[in-house]
């Protein structure tokens, strides 16, 4: 949602002869820098001067040193770092009228008038509270002649925004707050290596993630990982769990399964209230079961490392909106939380959030948990009901009769695998046989197709590239062999999970069903390719784990010039003609350029490039970093680019290139990528077999509108079901490319955030929305 400004609104004169002073408050968390960074740089940009508050709401208090102005070079190099560079306290002088009345002094003597809160719900609270106190406050402070008349009336007015940043992601009206994506990498990079050592010995770990009052981290890493068995606050397990969680492990491994995985969150209750241990849990395990049983406590590891590139992304959108609605508000806006919901920057009041996350707790409390589960939002919801259909549903003794087949196709990404174990769990699930079918349209051309069993994608969510096997093999020449395989194996549905390839391939299926009646079957194809090029959807399975190894690549080779000063990195990414990977990463690892087919550049545009790095290097930060979609222009390559800015830079700076390559397309999958895909295969599987029910005539399945053959994709809020056929008006099929790209919309903040001078689009700002309306059927 939102609103276009006047033509007249300049964004450079937006702030001028304004103040704005950001803070941090409560548990850090990693991103909240990223989030700093934004607000100061398009603060500056808005000719607003920018204060530090050091030491969250005590050096606001305390005053003095601890409220100093921010400049551009002050927040360099802050991306890749966890925690808060500005400090966090825990502060009681603030809880008191005594402690607000002297932060308030502090804030006026400064001029300052706009505040930017980065923290959790009670620190979000505290601001308002603030807010709510500040004319009693200017009052109080005149009549004790602290500050004058005039100040008074030149400050009469405070402007809050905050940015939730929390590990535990446990503020209603968000999808996501910034750091719980960090916070889950460190959670999953344990329980990968637990599973590993686990496997060795058959053994079965408990893990204990954090989430005092919310169970988001544990619910996550449980589907991410393929839990057995996880226990959150919110929906504590029925009486007699102990029964149930003992024959559940105890047929795990009847199956041949060598590990059991437990997670605990710790606010995990029985339904009495009682608290839930992971010590607990072992004793019962290990007296019930006599398997060997370790717990592991993860702790505040959780809340250390470097932060995600999604953290990082989030952060910096988020500080680009929070400036603006603090620039924008007036006396009658109310105080209002920067949040996600699925893919856009939403403006809520800060304290209808706060309320629906006390009417959380509250639902807990009283045990209302169907309740307290819907109002954390649908998001949660959802990730909740995919958790249990995949774990805890055993298969049903009556079989539908129906053969599913499930493929891979084009380029293998990370996230493939456990859209596959979906698929199949959730196929088996509803009754289906479920077949796999090995090297994409060639093996469907083939024969090399096999059923695919519960166990047999066991312990599939963590694995990188495609155990099926895939190709980039198109149907249209092999159709009239596929067509015989789909009716020797009496194939009913097809679930095709890849890139591009996989979107035209469904084309061509659908094509040939004029010719071949055995093509008239429901079809989904289901986006999984790290170029995130696919027609429909604004997001790709495996495209999160490759930004992220960008990052962290972009991250190394920046650090590596910290001795040597003046060097600028030019590093090529993949990406096909796409610029997703090379615009995102440039804005998650502070790129000064991102050089994309998408966005057309000149010997002009380079030629500005490289002057402005040359006046970077006169200030304290003698580093660049210039990112090349490997596709953006054919005479303008990496090597010509290196080359000029190697030549230009003379006696300035020297150069250095990387081509990144196929490291990209491999990893383990990041939490992202397989809570996504896990998602998606569940979905993609309840929408066939409701189609198939459609689609059953006189004892057979005949499938030939338009709405039978789907490509399930992210639009915005939602995951939604669009035909193959609607999606080719939105394909550039030459360039194979989306002609319309959201992403694109947020490269001109890589750019202020950069220092280049040019127009941010206020038009995209998002208006003010109430909690209620907003509901996300996504989430991470």
């Amino acid at each position: 949602m939102s609103r276009n400004l006047q033509p007249a609104t300049d964004p450079t004169k937006m702030g001028v002869g304004r103040a704005i002073a950001v803070l941090t408050s409560g548990g850090d968390a990693q991103g909240m820098n990223a989030a700093v960074r934004a607000t100061v740089r398009v603060g500056l940009y808005t000719g607003a001067k920018v204060y530090f508050v050091h030491e969250g709401y005590q050096g606001l208090v305390d005053g003095g040193d601890n409220i100093r102005p921010a400049t551009w070079e002050s927040v360099s190099m802050m991306l890749q770092l966890g925690g808060t560079l500005i400090g966090s306290a825990r502060c009681k002088d603030f809880r008191t009228r005594e402690g607000r009345l002297k932060a308030a002094c502090n804030l006026v003597k400064l001029g300052i008038t706009n505040l930017c809160v980065i923290g959790g719900d009670g620190s979000l609270t505290g601001a308002n509270q603030f807010r709510t106190d500040w004319s009693g406050l200017l009052v109080d402070l005149v009549r004790a002649g602290k500050i004058t008349e005039e100040e008074a009336k030149k400050s009469s007015h405070l402007n809050i925004v905050g940015m939730v940043g929390s590990i535990d992601n446990d503020f209603c009206g968000t999808d996501m707050t910034i750091g719980t994506d960090s916070a889950l990498h460190r959670i999953i990079e344990v329980v990968d290596a637990i599973t590993t050592t686990a496997h060795s010995h058959q053994r079965t770990f408990i893990l204990e993630v954090m989430g005092r009052h919310c169970g988001y981290l544990a619910l996550v890493t449980a589907l991410s990982c393929g839990a057995d068995w996880m226990f959150i606050p919110e929906m504590p397990p029925d009486d007699g769990w102990e029964d149930h969680l003992c024959r559940r492990l105890a047929d795990q491994r009847a199956r041949g399964s060598r590990l059991n995985v437990i997670i605990v969150a710790e606010g995990a209750i029985s339904r009495d209230g009682k608290p839930i241990t992971s010590d607990q849990i072992k004793k019962l395990v290990t007296d019930r079961l006599g398997f060997d049983t370790r717990t592991t406590v993860l702790g505040h590891v959780q809340r250390g490392g470097t932060p995600s590139a999604f953290d990082r992304i989030l952060g910096s959108r988020m500080g680009v909106e929070a400036v603006m609605a603090l620039l924008e508000a007036t006396p009658d806006t109310p105080a209002c939380v920067v949040s996600l919901s699925g893919n856009q920057a939403v403006r809520l009041p800060l304290m209808e959030c706060v309320q629906v996350t006390k009417d959380v707790t509250a639902a807990m409390a009283e045990g209302r948990f169907e309740d307290a589960i819907k109002l954390r939002g649908r998001s949660f919801e959802n990730n909740w009901d995919t958790y249990k259909l995949l774990a805890h549903i055993s298969p049903p003794d009556v079989k539908s009769n129906i053969n599913v087949a499930i493929m891979n196709i084009g380029a293998p990404c990370a996230g493939m695998n456990a859209a596959v174990r979906a698929v199949v769990r959730m196929g088996i699930i509803q009754g289906h046989t479920m077949l796999a079918v090995h090297d994409g349209f060639d093996g469907l051309a083939h024969g090399q197709i096999e059923p695919v069993t519960w166990t047999s994608v066991s312990g599939w969510t963590g694995k990188g590239g495609s155990a099926l096997g895939t190709k980039r093999t198109l149907p249209a020449k092999i159709l009239q062999d596929i067509s015989q395989n789909l009716a020797k194996f009496n194939i009913h549905a097809l679930v095709m999970i890849g890139g591009f390839e996989a979107y035209m391939g469904g084309l061509e299926l659908v094509q040939a069903r004029e010719k071949y009646e055995e093509m008239c079957i429901p079809m989904v194809v289901i986006p999984a390719t790290v170029s995130n090029n696919v027609p429909g959807s604004e997001f790709s399975i495996g495209a999160d784990t490759a930004l992220n190894t960008i990052t962290s690549t972009c991250d190394r080779i920046k650090q590596s010039s910290a001795g040597t000063k003046r060097r600028v990195f030019i590093v090529e990414t993949m990406g096909g003609y796409c610029g997703y990977l090379a615009t995102m990463a440039g804005l998650a690892a502070g790129a000064d350029a991102a050089y994309i087919f998408e966005e057309k550049f000149t010997i002009k545009d380079l030629q500005i490039n490289v002057e402005h790095l040359v006046e970077k290097m006169k200030t304290t930060v003698k580093r660049g970093l210039v990112l090349r979609n490997e596709n953006c222009n054919a005479q303008y390559t990496t090597d010509f680019i290196f080359n000029l800015y190697s030549e230009e830079g003379k006696g300035v700076f020297d150069c250095r290139k990387n081509v990144l390559g196929h490291m990209q397309q491999g990893g383990t999958p990041t939490p992202f990528d397989r809570n996504f895909a896990s998602k998606m295969g569940a979905k993609a599987v309840l929408w066939l077999t409701e189609k198939l029910k459609q689609c059953y005539r006189h004892g057979r399945i005949f499938a030939n509108s338009p709405d039978s053959a789907c490509l399930l994709g992210m639009r915005k809020r939602a995951l939604t079901f669009q035909p193959l056929n609607e999606l080719k008006e939105d394909t550039d099929f030459e360039h194979r490319i989306p002609k319309t790209q959201w992403w694109l919309k947020i490269r001109p903040i890589m750019k202020i955030l950069a220092k280049y001078d040019i127009k941010l689009d206020t038009s995209e700002c998002a208006d003010m929305e109430h909690v209620i309306k907003k509901r996300s059927p996504l989430g991470k």
